[in-house]
């Protein structure tokens, strides 16, 4: 890619933006954030790292919307972060708001680009995306897959003591209590973990992921997580300006795929230069649907706050 605009320079644009840097997924970062300085200071202190990380990927930083003009993808991570205790739920009216003038800014100035929404609720977010603009749905699409997803492998990794390296979890519906971890999808180099461990051992991993996230804000307490969701935030990122084609599970507007409807959750897509190319329709036994299908519904509820 030629150029890549993330909004919101707080800690989890910051890191996404320095792992999309230093592997040169693009020729241009434009960092915006409304608190003056922010982003100029994020982008020059990344841009400082150069020589050290042996990158040549230009950032610049600023306030003003027009910097994000000729932006092939605009990642949203601006938003009133949770506090402990919060929901994810419980920041989205906030967050509307602020999503909604986003949107706006990108309409004028990068009414091309793809959008990807970090802030939370991110699937409520991303369906609002999706209508506010009404753009085609391949053009818009959602983190939450990819760090649940990465989140869970780590709790495999850390219940087993096996590498990580071989560890491919896949964890579906909506970022939240109702988010759907697939334990039959989910092995340590092709062995499904179900082989490998025993009951008790799966619920714990089952609910340490669904609670990755509170679980790092309870013990951190002045700060919500940023590292991991800034890695899968680059995770996305690689596999559309390289055209890798991975399959990710990513949040997506869902016109009919598992018999759901106007609503945006986590799903496998196909994920590629043009966006998503493609969702993947898994065959899901009936405890899984039950799951998936309450998931949804609690992400449909959000999208009229």
């Amino acid at each position: 890619m030629k150029k890549i605009t993330i909004v919101g320079a707080g800690r989890v644009g910051e890191m996404a933006a320095q792992i999309i840097a230093e592997k040169e997924m693009c020729d241009e970062i434009a960092m915006i954030d409304v608190r003056e300085g922010a982003a100029a200071g994020a982008a020059l202190d990344i841009y400082e790292t150069t020589s050290l990380s042996r990158f040549d990927t230009r950032l610049t930083g600023g306030t003003e919307p027009a910097l994000m003009s000729g932006s092939e993808l605009v990642i949203i991570t601006a938003g009133s972060p949770r506090k402990p205790g919060m929901s994810r739920s419980d920041v989205l009216g906030v967050n509307l708001a602020i999503l909604r003038t986003i949107l706006d800014q990108v309409l004028e100035f990068a009414p091309q680009a793809m959008l990807l929404i970090v802030s939370n609720p991110v699937d409520a977010l991303t369906y609002h995306a999706w209508k506010h603009t009404g753009w085609d749905r391949k053009r818009i699409f959602g983190l939450a897959g990819v760090l649940d997803s990465a989140r869970m492998s780590s709790f495999v990794a850390l219940e087993t003591g096996f590498s990580g390296k071989d560890i491919t979890s896949l964890v579906l519906g909506g970022h939240g209590d109702t988010m759907v971890p697939l334990t039959r999808f989910t092995c340590i180099n092709g062995i499904p973990i179900t082989h490998l461990l025993d009951t008790p051992a799966i619920e714990r991993i089952i609910e340490r992921t669904r609670e990755g996230g509170a679980e790092v804000l309870g013990l951190k307490q002045t700060s919500s997580a940023y590292n991991a969701p800034g890695a899968s935030i680059a995770a996305m990122v690689d596999s559309i300006s390289r055209n890798r084609k991975r399959i990710l599970a990513c949040v997506c507007p869902l016109e009919g795929e598992y018999g759901q409807h106007d609503v945006a959750i986590g799903v496998p897509v196909v994920l590629g230069r043009s966006g998503i190319e493609r969702i993947v329709e898994l065959p899901l036994n009936a405890d899984e649907m039950e799951m998936l299908n309450r998931s949804a519904s609690q992400a449909r509820s959000e999208n009229e706050p």
